[in-house]
């Protein structure tokens, strides 16, 4: 990195974090005729975009811009000037722009065709360094305030850096190795704002019920429900999911915690066979016992379950694994349909926020203008990404709120 300041006399903006937001926003900035000092505490640009999407990189959705807002759980009036700002065609666009062919998979999800986080975060470092942009390795101390107006900011060595705007694009507090450790909160309530408690979102389950044996195993097409203490339904959703040696993970299940509150009681449900009325599914489960009449129960349901599961389900319903299909009662098969319509998990928690892939909370969007991302307490801040308390479901809506927030506050600041 470049550890040299531009003294160009023009108009100045600091941005604290190269990460998704606060590359977008250097390189409008950059455009707009800004001259821009970037600065981030790592050695590298885009770290934790390098890991997203396993290292693919879900850039955004190819859903229609509207229906965005349905994917943020909370605060999702707040993104409205930001996501028609810079909405998800005109990343895939810049993204084209330099390079970069993007391609559409399950669930509307955008990918960059080569499969590769990297060239994605190549593409936002060529956008966003130019002859305009300082990229500077530092870590932001604290922000200078004068008259209810930012000044700039102080970095780790004590050096002042000049600015006459900055924007906070620091991330939240997940994957911290990534370099989010939570700074911008920090630094935001230095200045008068509110931090709303962080909490970790799009996190995996931890289970009450040992699921060790049913580690590694996915299950595709299946329908879920968090159901609260008082069995009423919190969320319900339908995809994929994966069973871990703590619990359950997956997209259904990330989406799904972002509905839970700290201090509430939940259990899930998984619907196995959602394709089948619990009718159909005991007339499917006949055929299979009519093929197999003279096998044993452990050896009947190949052609119903995934291989590791069979054990699992067994043990759930209480009917002796070798006792021969033919001798299995009316009731024994409804409580086989009844177990696979309604695999049911006692929750005992989330994993730590260190696993979440975003932070849920972070700073009170009620002292931010949503039309341009500024501080309503402090002139010239603005913030972007993660560290406002927005967030969203997976599948690449949470990438495109930092590109659209970083867009919007760096094509407000006046000229």
């Amino acid at each position: 990195m470049n550890n040299e300041i531009s003294q160009n006399p023009s108009k100045i903006v600091l941005v604290v974090g190269a990460g998704a937001a606060g590359l977008m926003a250097a390189g409008r900035l950059s455009e707009r005729g800004f001259y821009v000092r970037l600065v981030e505490k790592n050695n590298m640009v885009g770290k934790k975009l390098m890991i997203t999407g396993k290292g693919r990189c879900n850039v955004t959705s190819h859903l229609d811009i509207s229906d965005f807002f349905s994917q943020v759980p909370k605060n999702e009036k707040f993104l409205y000037s930001a996501f028609y700002s810079f909405t998800n065609l005109d990343m895939i666009e810049l993204l084209k722009r330099y390079g970069i062919e993007t391609k559409v998979e399950r669930g509307e999800r955008v990918f960059p065709v080569s499969d590769r986080a990297k060239d994605v975060v190549d593409a936002l470092e060529s956008y966003a360094v130019g002859n305009r942009t300082v990229l500077l390795q530092d870590e932001i101390q604290s922000l200078c305030v004068e008259n209810g107006m930012i000044t700039g900011a102080i970095g780790k060595n004590g050096r002042k850096i000049d600015a006459d705007a900055v924007i906070i694009a620091t991330g939240g507090a997940s994957y911290p190795r990534t370099g989010s450790t939570g700074d911008g909160y920090r630094l935001a309530e230095s200045v008068g704002h509110t931090i709303v408690p962080i909490k970790p979102s799009l996190v995996p389950l931890v289970t009450g019920e040992l699921t060790k044996d049913l580690m590694g195993l996915s299950l595709k097409n299946v329908a879920i429900t968090l159901m609260d203490e008082k069995n009423k339904s919190v969320y319900e959703d339908f995809g994929e999911m994966l069973f871990t040696h703590f619990g359950v993970s997956g997209p259904i299940i990330l989406s799904a915690s972002a509905h839970m509150r700290t201090e509430a009681k939940y259990h899930l449900s998984i619907d196995l066979k959602p394709a089948l009325s619990e009718e159909k599914l005991d007339e499917r489960i006949l055929r299979d016992f009519e093929k197999y009449h003279n096998k044993h129960f452990v050896n009947a349901l190949s052609d119903l379950l995934p291989q590791k599961l069979i054990p699992y389900i067994i043990e759930r319903t209480q009917i002796e694994e070798h006792k021969v299909v033919n001798q299995i009662t009316q009731k024994e098969r409804q409580t086989l349909v009844d177990t696979m319509k309604h695999l049911t998990f006692s929750i005992r928690g989330v994993r730590p926020i260190e696993e979440a892939i975003v932070t849920s909370g972070g700073v009170s969007v009620k002292e931010v203008n949503p039309s341009t991302m500024e501080s309503k307490k402090v002139a010239g801040l603005y913030f972007a990404g993660e560290v406002l308390d927005v967030d969203a479901y997976t599948g690449g809506f949470n990438l495109q709120i930092a590109f659209s927030t970083g867009y919007l506050a760096a094509d407000s600041i006046p000229i």
